[in-house]
């Protein structure tokens, strides 16, 4: 795919806007849209085109990519503008959205004689200013032969992990394992707390031992062992708490449809719920302050 290839790009925010200015850096032509005009001036400044609304991007676009907030609007956005692009227009909806909205979207895009891939991201926004995201992309393998090129300016790995919705189901699979693996890590650590061990020597015996994980030996989720972890700045995100919280309810949702006993990523769903409701803007990582007052009885 060359570089002479129009790209829309719907969703211009903390995540949308990096990746958009990137592929404006890599010599595309870039119609953009979102409808904030602090994200409409951002992708100016980044060189992208602004149109005033998402039909245009659409209408002189070759691929349009979405990054929105959830699986209610890429419908409803599809629904509005699948009548405006050309025959054969390939979408690609990098938001994190539940996998029956994913099959659904690019039902939707089929029946309007388009084509459709899925392609969450991991990375953060750190990952897509830098252009090292990750793609789990789903859908046809022409399609994604097509994007490659494309999806490998934004990103660092770029996975074709199946048909329709499959890409969706990695992200969620992912997720739910990295929030089952914060609160049980967070929950060792104040038990180790309670029973006299340091944080640095926690660190020391579980990063080499078999209790070791990502969530530790990258994201430590207490100050001190890992310096660029979020705990050491507040525990500002990063990851937000809210992304966790939705992306818990979307795998919550996928077990129960999908009849799997998945008893403990439905309680850690409940338990980032609940943390949510006070701290949707800290990191993820912060479920462990949470854990110590709860310890302590300072929450009920």
């Amino acid at each position: 795919m060359s570089n002479n290839t129009k790209v829309g790009f719907l969703g211009l925010g903390h995540m949308g806007g990096p990746m958009a200015a990137n592929l404006v850096k890599a010599g595309y032509d870039v119609l953009a849209f979102d409808p904030v005009p602090a994200a409409q001036d951002q992708a100016r400044q980044d060189g992208a085109t602004v149109v005033a609304t998402a039909a245009e991007a659409v209408s002189a676009s070759d691929i349009v990519i979405t990054m929105l907030p959830n699986g209610r609007i890429v419908l409803d956005l599809y629904n509005e503008v699948l009548s405006a692009a050309k025959p054969g227009t390939l979408f690609v909806d990098c938001s994190t959205i539940d996998v029956a909205d994913a099959k659904q979207a690019a039902e939707l895009a089929a029946a309007a004689g388009h084509r459709a891939l899925d392609a969450p991201v991991s990375g953060g926004v750190a990952g897509a200013a830098a252009g090292t995201l990750t793609f789990m992309v789903g859908g046809a393998d022409a399609d994604f032969a097509d994007t490659l090129p494309l999806l490998e300016v934004m990103g660092g790995k770029v996975v074709h992990c199946g048909g329709a919705g499959v890409g969706q189901a990695a992200k969620i699979c992912n997720n739910m394992l990295l929030g089952i693996s914060m609160i049980g890590l967070s929950e060792a650590i104040v038990l180790g707390e309670k029973l006299g061990l340091t944080h640095d020597k926690f660190f020391d015996v579980v990063s080499t031992a078999s209790g070791q994980s990502w969530a530790l030996t990258s994201y430590c989720p207490v100050p001190g062992p890992v310096p660029t972890s979020p705990a050491n700045n507040d525990y500002k995100p990063g990851f937000a708490t809210a992304l966790m919280n939705k992306d818990l309810g979307l795998a919550a949702n996928a077990l129960r449809a999908n009849g799997v006993d998945g008893q403990i990523g439905q309680l850690a769903a409940d338990i980032y719920n609940r943390f949510n409701q006070d701290e949707a803007g800290k990191d993820f990582s912060a479920i462990v302050t949470d854990i110590r007052k709860r310890s302590e009885g300072e929450t009920k």
